[in-house]
């Protein structure tokens, strides 16, 4: 007896074509009622796979044409509609900076696409091979939580680093101080920001750690420069020459990172160890105070010898002519 057994047209449901035009081809039974599961199911699946992996890849392409900076200079797409604190000064940095900052948050807005994408593809192919989505759903939603838990500090570190890249608190190139460690930023990542401190020491912070930030190259800083003085000193004779030279040593070595007049403060604290302490403060450009402080301490230094004004004896200055 034939294994293929005859099956009437008539004995297909009305509206499956496929069951119909199998059984016209092959006159056989088995193929004929398993033509769904054979045919359309694979070809229904192949086809949710193929347009969802169209879809991530056009997203993924747009996303790269927002991060990409194709003018030199110019702020990438992405970054335009989200608050820039990033500092003119830094130059050649602040290219790098835009770029890392444009990257890191695209990875995001790519990685969420990812998972959208493939996650309702998956849920459409469970439907297809007719799985019920609810237990699944509950499933997903308890595992998701576990691993919520079990994951705490991993998931802080990134949503830390999230907002922090949104908000542009700090970027490669600024000078910060996150709590137990400071320095220059080299790298900034959404768990993990790389600081190298004075020393040269590499620092490696995780950004759920992060608790407060001080970041000095943001809008202005300020050259604070404190110069001791013996009791002995005239003090008028000391703030007359603070303003000229600093007046002066601006003018001519350092106008260029300096954003206003400097202000001479004069006495700011008296003391037996440090003698008489004068101050003068500058605003400059952001991570400059420090290049600016040494140069008008050294240059006020030299002014304050030539004038003969001495120094505390503690700070081994030579003693005062008797």
């Amino acid at each position: 007896m034939d294994e293929q057994l005859s099956l009437q047209p008539g004995e297909c449901a009305a509206d499956d074509s496929w069951c119909n035009t199998v059984f016209d081809l092959t006159n056989n039974q088995w193929l004929a009622s398993s033509a769904h599961w054979l045919l359309a199911t694979p070809l229904t699946i192949a086809l949710i796979l193929l347009v969802a992996f169209m879809i991530r890849l056009l997203v993924h392409r747009l996303i790269d044409r927002l991060t990409r900076d194709n003018n030199g200079g110019k702020i990438p797409a992405l970054l335009r509609p989200l608050r820039e604190r990033a500092p003119q000064a830094l130059g050649q940095l602040l290219s790098e900076r835009r770029a890392q900052r444009a990257r890191t948050i695209g990875s995001v807005f790519k990685s969420i696409t990812s998972v959208i994408v493939y996650g309702l593809a998956f849920m459409m192919i469970l439907g297809e091979l007719g799985v019920n989505l609810a237990p699944v759903l509950a499933s997903a939603g308890i595992l998701g939580v576990a691993i919520g838990f079990g994951a705490q500090n991993l998931v802080r570190d990134f949503l830390s680093g999230v907002f922090m890249m949104l908000e542009d608190q700090y970027g490669v190139g600024d000078v910060v101080d996150v709590g137990e460690a400071s320095g220059t930023v080299e790298a900034v990542g959404l768990r993990i920001t790389t600081l190298r401190d004075v020393n040269g020491t590499v620092w490696y912070v995780r950004n759920g750690e992060i608790l407060r930030v001080g970041n000095s190259s943001q809008g202005f800083a300020v050259a604070v420069v404190d110069v001791p003085i013996g009791y002995g000193a005239d003090v008028g004779q000391a703030t007359e020459i603070l303003g000229r030279v600093s007046t002066d040593t601006i003018e001519n070595e350092v106008a260029e990172d300096v954003l206003e007049p400097p202000q001479v403060l004069g006495v700011e604290r008296v003391s037996a160890a440090e003698g008489i302490t004068m101050r003068l403060t500058v605003k400059t450009r952001p991570g400059r105070q420090w290049a600016v402080q040494r140069t008008l301490r050294a240059r006020v230094m030299e002014a304050f010898e030539d004038a003969g004004i001495r120094g505390p004896m503690s700070r081994g200055f030579p003693p005062p002519e008797a």
